[in-house]
């Protein structure tokens, strides 16, 4: 018999196998075609959403043919590149401008003959919602022209025209409340606009804007400014213009140059399609080229997420090859009694897998496409632009594929060999035969886990995330083949323990063939999730620790702008305790000036005083990481030490903004402001600002209990008031007062040095005022409360702003749930096959059990207990593996931290090891015990007992 007719019977017997057990053939083929699934989906989704050159011309000049704009470098010639991404003055000797405000170019005169041109500019407006105000960006932009598709496209309703229409994008009316066919007013030209349709930008879904045709919000709102001195002229951006040129003539790199020419910048898509030769480009004379080089860590990196994808795939679906050669292992005696020898045998279980492997490649690339069709506007919508086109790349499909192919060989190669190694007699006969555990798996698997740690932390301190990926995957691979080991050592505990779970445990330890694969399976997929949540966790915990608060955590303060929108205070506190979730009353604060206030006349050079604590020197006052000898100190700290100085009291101020306009943060309060902002319960504190003791929340500012205050008081000539009263030169007045110093933890206080009480402050001779009021309140005020209370304080007169803290951006609480979600499916599925395969290896033990009258729920709660042994030992061992990478990649930014704060001894080294314990919480105790409830539920609790012929 020839190979290729061994093969081919090999083949249909294989097939008609995998249809006759359609269900472990149904598992075979979801776990091969599942990573496969996510590859392609991957591999599209990558190639979709980053836009071709041609995409990126269309979002930023929709049809037109060129986006001409002004620079802001004046009527001077410029040159630029072709691309229009770098330009600058045409010579060297051209005048720039200063200080004085650049006059706008007429690009209306640099347009090429016979083009037709649409504007564009913007202007941040506030504007009436269903809740109140918001504060958002308005485009004048004819929506209805041609030129404007794939700028902006209309989604439902209809394009503005006229001046009383304007289109909205989604992300405003879900911010606002509003609705096609509402109205909204702007504030100050008190115009009203209805809302016609729906717009968007196809490179950003989350832009909030409204749009309106040209002419249609900034002419009229100028013209109200110009005849009504209390409303404020719009602060417009600078005009640009799309530009379609002559009828199939387009805009040449000849117009670009004459644009240039009159200080005009063009970005022409004929031009950047078709980029002109460096002697035409007068820029590129005197711009060097550069050159990119491949990331050999990006490449690393992709190698080891491709090699652990392969080895997650051999594990998951290996057990299930096994199970369908322990069935078939009569028929696979059957061909060694015709003769057939142990390439035959292994030929019939490697055909299993090449035609689940085929069938599962094929069906995962299909169902990978189909998916990324079907969920396109939600990838869109995350990704925050639309795609161009549905990109597909077939020779990368095709590698995919066969990556899939190859994993099913891979996954029935050790289940060939097994099946061939076996004996005829014990094949036909049902019994397994004598089998011992490997000595040296184990001691190899030890060793290979102590070099892959050692390692990976060698790339941790050397900075290499090279070494770190590959002594991640040696380790893991060690930890691999010490899991029958582990396995094994599970059957010892199961001594005292019940029936069910103690048979469990002796079960997993004797059939390790079968549960060591399923436990590796669940362990490398935790680790992955694990190691990832770990660094997330801790690049969170690290920026956390690098924000500073611009107010303390759940606390909103209004503000008024000036002494007469002070008067304005009761209305908005009344505002505020009807809208927002406030917990008790309000704290008062004010300010405290010297001479001429410099927030009416910060215009002046030395036009106003000053009020400011003067800082003792030396040890506890002094930063020592500012100034002489800070980078010598620097030098010889670790990060630790680091830490504990950069955020003591001396160098605290280095990151502090004063509180409310307050000078130097000093701050005019009383002993609800110490409770309500500062969070300090004391009595002794309140007693002190009672008395007109100042309560300092520094030490660094205290020397024998006193601070010293330093005011300038230094009058305006504009001043009229207050300089008749203090003629001649600037006064300097230095004071020592003894202060109340509260714990030293309260030196954190966002914003605030020292609470000064009004009596003190008026006995220095300081200007006092009372310009805002602190509220504490249960959560973050929310959009719609936000514009209520802004409504409420506009109908009152304005001028008062409400301020709260809104602390750190870019959480990744959703990415931290998808990776535990992936986790913990694999781990079901892990824990599903597990439990299969030990019903399909103990049948005869579960038969005996049901024939000595075991009662019914044993079947369940052992096939409960197996499935949770599987989760529970791959999540715990998985958790260990994947805190290996995660420490080193935590050391290499540790090694960079620390290199750049020897630097600049004033940046954070902090550089922590969080770890996701929600995550880990989720993953090893919420998921193993959905497992083993899922495998009891779903168990028959009775068994047939079968009868012995004859």
């Amino acid at each position: 018999m020839s190979v290729f007719t061994g093969w081919r019977a090999a083949l249909r017997i294989a097939r008609r196998d995998a249809m006759r057990a359609k269900g472990r053939s149904a598992l075979v083929v979801a776990m091969i075609a599942l990573p496969v699934l996510g590859v392609t989906a991957a591999d599209v989704t990558y190639r979709s959403v980053e836009p071709t050159q041609a995409e990126k011309l269309t979002a930023s000049m929709g049809s037109a043919d060129a986006l001409f704009s002004d620079p802001g470098m004046g009527s001077g010639a410029i040159q630029q590149m072709p691309d229009g991404q770098s330009y600058g003055p045409a010579s060297e000797d051209s005048t720039r401008p200063g200080d004085e405000p650049v006059p706008p170019i007429d690009i209306g005169a640099a347009l090429p003959e016979g083009a037709h041109a649409v504007s564009i500019q913007s202007v941040p407006a506030s504007v009436t919602t269903k809740y109140g105000i918001t504060t958002t960006d308005i485009v004048e932009f004819r929506t209805s022209d041609p030129m404007a598709r794939g700028k902006v496209d209309l989604v439902r309703g209809d394009l503005p025209h006229g001046d009383g229409e304007m289109a909205a994008t989604e992300p405003f009316l879900t911010k606002s409340g509003l609705h096609v066919g509402s109205r909204t007013t702007l504030r100050g030209a008190e115009r009203t606009y209805t809302i016609t349709g729906v717009v968007e930008r196809p490179d950003d879904l989350k832009s909030a804007a409204l749009y309106a045709d040209p002419g249609a919000v900034i002419a009229p709102w100028t013209n109200t400014a110009r005849h009504d001195k209390k409303v404020l002229p719009p602060n417009v951006d600078s005009k640009k213009w799309l530009v379609k040129g002559a009828e199939g003539a387009g805009v040449s790199w000849s117009d670009v140059l004459a644009a240039n020419a009159q200080g005009v910048l063009v970005m022409s898509r004929q031009v950047v399609l078709d980029l002109p030769p460096d002697s035409e480009v007068p820029m590129a004379r005197s711009m060097s080229g550069t050159s990119y080089s491949g990331s050999e860590e990006l490449s690393a990196a992709l190698v080891t997420v491709v090699a652990m994808a392969v080895l997650e795939i051999v594990l998951l679906a290996g057990p299930a090859f096994a199970v369908g050669a322990r069935r078939s292992r009569r028929q696979l005696g059957l061909v060694g009694t015709c003769g057939g020898d142990r390439r035959h045998v292994r030929a019939v279980v490697l055909s299993g897998g090449l035609v689940l492997g085929s069938v599962g490649a094929v069906a995962g690339v299909a169902a990978g496409f189909l998916l990324t069709v079907v969920f396109r506007p939600v990838i869109e919508g995350w990704a925050g632009h639309r795609f161009g086109s549905l990109a597909v790349q077939p020779s990368e499909l095709l590698i995919i594929a066969v990556l899939g192919l190859i994993t099913g060989l891979l996954a029935a190669l050790v289940p060939a060999i097994v099946a061939s190694r076996q004996s005829v007699l014990e094949s036909l006969s049902g019994r397994r035969g004598i089998r011992h555990s490997s000595r040296v798996l184990p001691v190899l698997g030890s060793i290979t886990l102590l070099v892959g740690i050692a390692v990976a932390v060698y790339g941790g301190t050397s900075g290499s995330s090279t070494l770190v990926a590959g002594g991640s995957v040696v380790a893991e691979l060690g930890l691999l083949g010490c899991i029958p080991v582990i396995v094994g050592f599970l059957g010892r505990l199961g001594r005292r323990l019940p029936l069910s779970p103690r048979m469990a445990l002796r079960d997993a330890a004797r059939n390790r063939g079968r549960t060591a694969p399923a436990v590796a399976a669940v362990m490398a997929a935790v680790a992955g999730s694990v190691a990832i949540a770990t660094v997330m966790s801790s690049g969170q915990a690290e920026s956390e620790f690098e924000y500073t608060a611009r107010l303390t955590p759940g606390t909103v303060v209004l503000t008024a702008s000036d002494g007469k929108t002070a008067d304005r205070l009761p209305l908005a506190r009344a505002a505020v305790e009807r809208n927002l979730a406030v917990t008790g009353g309000h704290a008062d604060v004010g300010r405290a000036w010297a001479g001429s206030d410099c927030n009416v006349y910060y215009e002046e050079e030395k036009g106003c005083g000053s009020v400011e604590l003067i800082k003792p020197t030396g040890k506890g006052h002094s930063c020592p990481l500012v100034g002489k000898g800070a980078k010598k100190l620097a030098a010889s700290l670790s990060a630790e030490e680091h830490k504990k100085l950069v955020r003591s009291p001396a160098c605290l101020d280095e990151f502090m903004s004063p509180f409310n306009g307050s000078s130097d943060g000093i701050v005019l309060g009383d002993a609800k402001f110490l409770s309500t902002y500062v969070k300090l319960q004391d009595p002794a504190a309140a007693k002190a600002l009672a008395a007109g003791t100042p309560v300092l929340l520094n030490p660094a500012y205290a020397k024998n209990g006193e601070v010293t205050l330093k005011a300038v008081h230094r009058y305006s000539d504009r001043d009229k008031k207050n300089r008749k009263l203090h003629p001649g030169k600037a006064e300097t007045r230095t004071d020592r007062l003894k202060v109340y110093q509260a714990p030293e933890q309260y030196a954190t206080t966002s914003g605030v040095r020292m609470i000064l009480p009004l009596q003190t402050a008026k006995r220095l001779g300081l200007h006092t005022e009372a310009n805002g009021s602190v509220y504490a309140v249960a959560h973050e005020p929310t959009e719609s409360e936000d514009q209520r209370v802004s409504a409420a304080i506009e109908l009152a007169g304005g001028g008062i702003y409400l301020q709260s803290e809104r602390g750190p951006l870019g959480r990744e609480d959703t990415i931290l749930l998808f990776l535990s979600l992936f986790a913990g499916v694999v781990t079901l599925g892990a824990a599903a096959i597990a439990t299969g395969l030990a019903k399909a290896d103990a049948e005869a033990d579960l038969i005996t059990l049901s024939a000595v009258g075991a009662p019914p729920r044993v079947r369940r709660t052992l096939s409960g207990f197996q499935c949770l042994v599987v989760a529970l030992t791959g999540v715990l061992l998985g958790t260990a593996a994947g805190l290996v990478p995660a420490v080193a990649l935590r050391l290499i930014d540790l090694r960079e931290a620390v290199k750049n704060m020897r630097v600049q001894p004033m940046e954070s080294a902090y550089t922590p090891i969080v770890l996701p314990w929600a995550t880990i919480g989720l993953l090893a105790v919420v998921v193993p015990l959905l497992a083993g409830l899922g495998a009891a539920a779903f168990t028959r609790s009775r068994q047939t007992v079968a009868r012995r012929a004859g």
